[in-house]
């Protein structure tokens, strides 16, 4: 593990944009995917500059390094079930481990960062998360950006990789609850409280399921149709009614593969570099992200570290990094 480093910075961010504590983790892991090097995400997130941007912007930030790999575990499924899932022992000790760390992170009163690492790791993160904010008595709202639903079972899925089942598990999916052990307490985020923004490749029973629960899920189709703006602007508001905690979780493959090539998981058709800018840049006048996901980055697969600059500039648009000083949008009372 990487020793901890400490950073802060001279320069602020607009005055508008509170600073925080933030705590860095890497989570190296790429077994919940069908394709090697995601391990190598929060190295090349590091080499981007990351770190300097949140310190630059007036935030204090810890470095808490890379997770080392955990102990296989026998996560408790169904024969049936486990016989589905790539790595199954694998990503239940990544799970478990994960999740501790998230909590004793959330806990601090840290705002945790999460570098992947493919997107199995928001098992742990987001249930960790859950865990504080159930026990703070803080709702958790879960923004999942990404160009696929992983909203898959073990009866679901095509292909097996865990990575695909990561908000099936978080929902409370029984055939998937062995995962987490029981001696963790493990709070289910409700379906209400998901939000898939800018999927574009969901396979055929995840739709079903998608629809079957109510899952709100926003594609491309309504993207391009609507734009970025109102869509999100309707969430915003009625998660700041509520006064949420909003973890967001990232991937790589939401962006269009012509500005990041690097992720294992390429979809033709995604957001371009100005919308996912502004999508970071509304969540951070919102005030409401306490914990964030960066996932599915693969260098072996990018070109020149694109991708991995493209991924820091977006972090730094998250944490207050704008062209001209705005005010914060305050959130609306409750019951307006």
């Amino acid at each position: 593990m990487n020793a901890p480093l400490t950073l802060q910075a001279t320069l602020r961010a607009a005055p508008s944009v509170a600073s925080h504590r933030v705590g860095l983790l890497g989570v190296p892991v790429d077994h919940g995917s069908a394709t090697a090097g995601s391990l190598m995400g929060p190295s090349a997130l590091r080499v981007a500059g990351l770190a300097g941007f949140l310190a630059e912007l007036g935030h204090e930030v810890r470095d808490h390094g890379d997770m080392a790999m955990p102990e296989l575990v026998a996560a408790s499924l169904a024969p049936a079930q486990a016989a589905r899932c790539r790595n199954l022992e694998r990503i239940a000790g990544w799970t478990r481990a994960i999740h501790d760390r998230a909590y004793q992170i959330a806990s601090s009163g840290e705002l945790p960062v999460f570098l992947g690492g493919d997107h199995s790791l928001s098992m742990g993160t987001v249930s960790g998360v859950a865990r504080h904010c159930a026990e703070a008595g803080k709702e958790l709202a879960l923004l999942w950006i990404d160009a696929h639903a992983d909203f898959n079972t073990p009866a679901t899925t095509p292909s097996g990789n865990m990575h695909g089942m990561a908000l099936a598990f978080l929902a409370g999916d029984a055939s998937l609850a062995g995962l987490l052990g029981e001696g963790q307490r493990f709070a289910v985020v409700p379906m209400q409280d998901i939000h898939i923004f800018g999927a574009r490749s969901i396979d055929p029973d995840e739709r079903q399921r998608l629809r079957q629960h109510g899952v709100d899920c926003v594609d491309m189709r309504q993207i391009d149709e609507f734009s970025v703006a109102p869509l999100l602007r309707d969430r915003i508001d009625a998660w700041q009614r509520r006064g949420v905690h909003l973890h967001v979780s990232l991937d790589v493959d939401f962006l269009d593969p012509e500005a990041a090539p690097g992720v294992g998981t390429t979809v033709p058709g995604g957001a371009t570099y100005r919308e996912a800018h502004l999508i970071m840049e509304m969540l951070c006048d919102s005030g409401l992200v306490g914990s964030l996901d960066v996932v599915e980055l693969n260098p072996f697969l990018d070109m020149r570290g694109r991708s991995a600059i493209v991924l820091a500039e977006l972090v730094a648009s998250l944490f207050g990094r704008t062209v001209l000083d705005r005010k914060q949008r305050q959130p609306a009372s409750i019951g307006s």
